[in-house]
């Protein structure tokens, strides 16, 4: 077990002209980490993480998982580095993923960054890998440390994303309707291309009291294409108090959204809900989601509506590496016109795996529309089966620094009772992601 690191004569001072160097030399794993030991305790934090980056090469499995663990929380308790050392700790469970302490403080690292979500699923595969009793102690105290939570935050994501169907349009050239068949043009049916999709969010959280935040946060999606037809742009910003005890966290929204498409203004909105979410057991956990939002359309007026919507999730861990949810939804459109308001229920699955250094989630949805009325010019009234599933998988064996390569294959087939609503779609994107 050796490594080669530069080593300085004063390892407190960058080298110069007078000071003798080691430039380079082979000394054992044991001596590499006392180096970095002492290194790290006199506060020379830069020889230190030399040390433990050069062991993370060493060809010992036990010694690289040594020096990750290392250098994950000098990362995280002295420099402050939270990505860096969730990246260190991922590392470790790619090859160990029953290693509890290492689940544990990759936890506590998504906390930190924000990732509330990523947090719980890590503690909730902790705890189904099997956990000693002095081991539960510490899920308990991380649950209860998810309350420090970063002031900001957000993630990215930024991908190539070629689609059967762009506009989500019937491949028909004709549109029945109550006074005879219409012809389509080109725009108003199915359209193949390449676009660039770009998803951000970013939050800001403030503490009012303990237990209690003002909680601000900011997003944007965006797929832009070479035609600009086809381009469609929505920003978000919503605020509102967030409220933390024992398992639970509840969560205020309130704030105006809008939505551009083909360059043009075409829905502005403002609404608000609520989200409450705990604990289930040691390895699940349940959310509950209701939203209440008024959508101006600017195209439109008659399909101007407020939107209501439920939603009731289950995710739970069935080992340290394998896991999966399910979601129920309700959604109720009220529109100016009859025909346009309508009623939308279904449920989605999910299933996540973890195969070495690459993360598969796998998804499956059904929906029923059904809409009040018939539209005068249709010939009936709308009613669809809209099916989905995609493949997804996130391939960390090729991070470059916090950003993760990701694939992600997408189907949907409507059924619709308009022909203009009926469609299928297949769709990829290849991209990269990652959290700050």
């Amino acid at each position: 077990m050796l490594a080669s690191i530069p080593v300085a004569a004063n390892a407190k001072d960058a080298p110069d002209q007078s000071a003798p160097v080691l430039t380079q030399t082979h000394v054992s794993a044991i001596e590499v980490f006392a180096l970095a030991d002492r290194a790290r305790g006199q506060g020379n934090f830069e020889t230190a993480e030399a040390a433990f980056r050069a062991l993370t090469e060493d060809p010992d499995l036990e010694v690289r998982t040594e020096a990750r663990f290392r250098l994950g929380m000098m990362l995280a308790d002295d420099l402050k580095r939270y990505n860096e050392a969730a990246l260190a700790f991922r590392r470790i469970l790619d090859d160990k993923p029953g290693a509890a302490r290492v689940r544990l403080e990759l936890a506590r690292m998504q906390a930190m960054l924000g990732n509330m979500a990523g947090a719980r699923k890590e503690l909730r595969a902790a705890q189904a890998a099997g956990l000693p009793p002095a081991v539960e102690q510490l899920v308990r105290f991380y649950s209860r440390a998810l309350n420090a939570r970063k002031p900001l935050g957000g993630s990215v994501e930024v991908a190539l994303a070629p689609d059967s169907n762009i506009n989500r349009a019937t491949r028909s050239d004709t549109l029945g309707t109550v006074i005879g068949d219409f012809s389509l043009d080109d725009d108003a049916r199915a359209k193949s291309g390449v676009g660039l999709d770009l998803r951000g969010q970013g939050y800001f959280r403030h503490g009012i009291e303990p237990g209690v935040d003002l909680l601000v946060r900011a997003s944007a999606d965006a797929t832009l294409y070479r035609e600009a037809d086809f381009n469609d742009l929505t920003v978000a910003l919503q605020a509102g108090p967030q409220y933390i005890w024992g398992g639970n966290q509840l969560t205020f929204s309130f704030g105006p959204a809008r939505r551009w498409y083909g360059g043009d203004l075409f829905s502005t909105s403002i609404g608000g809900g609520v989200s409450w979410q705990r604990p289930l057991g040691k390895r699940g956990q349940v959310r509950l989601d209701g939203n209440i939002v008024h959508v101006s359309n600017k195209r439109n007026a008659l399909q101007t509506a407020d939107d209501f919507t439920l939603s009731a999730s289950f995710d739970r861990a069935f080992s340290g590496r394998f896991g999966g949810g399910v979601q129920l939804f309700g959604f109720r459109e009220a529109a100016r016109d009859p025909g346009y308001s309508l009623a939308m229920g279904g449920a989605s699955a999910y299933l996540f795996r973890d195969l070495g250094r690459t993360t598969l989630v796998g998804t499956l949805g059904y929906s029923r529309l059904e809409a009040d009325a018939r539209v005068f010019l249709y010939p009936k009234r709308r009613a669809e089966n809209r099916y989905s599933a995609s493949i997804a998988a996130t391939l960390r064996a090729l991070s470059l620094g916090s950003f993760a390569p990701l694939v992600r294959l997408k189907w949907e087939r409507n059924h619709s009772s308009i022909e203009l609503y009926d469609y299928r779609r297949v769709a990829a994107e290849f991209g990269v992601t990652s959290a700050f």
